[in-house]
């Protein structure tokens, strides 16, 4: 249904002093720090988890070597979905609109809008995190303590006990986070790179992180996190993080958390010769989501 003029009866009279509520800042693209972004030119994308061979035996003198196999694991697969929303506005709210060009004020909210859901959707991989309904290639939640391996064994990114940020539980997580295993039960050199928090922990972590001595005591001892440089990237704050107390350590493993763009933003608009209303439109389409769940670790807090 168009914009009409019941709708926007202060416009239409003279004495208005003010326009407000649609010019507020907006936090945005806070999903480029999470995600690495790709570009896609199909429907869908699929990435392969590949498994390599386990550790070398001895062999025996005068025995045969022995073989290993390599083999596919799972498939991670990332549906693009289409993202739009329209308005549109009748011709004689056009005319009669007294202070403004309607058009460019509903089209700036249109853009809003837009971020905004892109930003939900970004938040949500997190957000889900701890969820048996969100399941990755793998049959598993991104963050849980079983991750299972083609070899039986299982792996976890996520404490046994979840706890509250601070400077022991984020140790333990480096910790975890160096004990990885592969496919094959191989360990890997995974290193934590970057923390992501909700804004109602920013200040714990700074303090944690940035602090010269450990923070919280009464010791002298040095910041031993910021001594050594294990989280070199530092932290970022997702204000779209639903879970006041969770906290995500994202690694250097490759392949993890990802974003493939498959039509950048585009806005259009087009007149109705019949009723002369004027309809705007934003369209663009893109999938978040992950591959290797060891890009990741990650706690929904005490």
């Amino acid at each position: 249904m168009a914009i009409s003029r019941s709708q926007l009866v202060k416009e239409l009279e003279p004495g208005l002093n003010a326009l407000f509520g649609l010019e507020y800042e907006r936090y945005d693209r806070e999903h480029e720090e999470i995600y690495s972004i790709e570009s896609s030119d199909r429907a869908f994308e699929e990435e392969v988890m590949l498994v390599g061979f386990g550790s070398a035996g001895v062999k025996p003198e005068g025995s045969s070597i022995a073989y290993d196999q390599a083999q596919e694991a799972f498939t991670a697969r990332y549906v693009n979905e289409t993202v739009a929303l329209a308005f549109a506005i009748t011709e004689e709210a056009i005319e009669d609109n007294l202070y403004d060009r309607l058009s460019a004020r509903y089209t700036r909210a249109l853009a809003r809008s837009m971020a905004n859901t892109k930003q939900v959707k970004g938040a949500a991989t997190l957000n889900n995190a701890f969820s048996a309904s969100y399941l990755g290639g793998d049959g598993s939640m991104l963050c849980t303590t079983n991750h299972a391996t083609t070899q039986g064994g299982v792996w976890a990114n996520r404490p046994t006990t979840d706890a509250d940020l601070n400077e022991s539980s984020l140790e333990t997580g480096l910790i975890d986070v160096a004990g990885f295993i592969d496919e094959r039960g191989l360990k890997v050199a995974a290193k934590g790179r970057k923390l992501v928090i909700p804004v109602n922990t920013q200040f714990i972590a700074d303090r944690v992180l940035n602090s010269p001595l450990r923070s919280g005591t009464a010791d002298n001892d040095i910041n031993a996190m910021k001594n050594m440089g294990m989280i070199p990237e530092g932290y970022v704050v997702n204000h779209y993080i639903t879970d006041t107390d969770a906290w995500y350590l994202l690694t250097d493993v490759p392949n993890g958390l990802k974003m493939f763009n498959r039509a950048p933003i585009t806005t259009s608009m087009e007149g109705d010769f019949d009723t002369g209303n004027v309809r705007y439109k934003a369209r663009e389409r893109y999938s978040f989501g992950w591959s290797d769940a060891r890009g990741i670790y990650g706690t929904q807090g005490a």
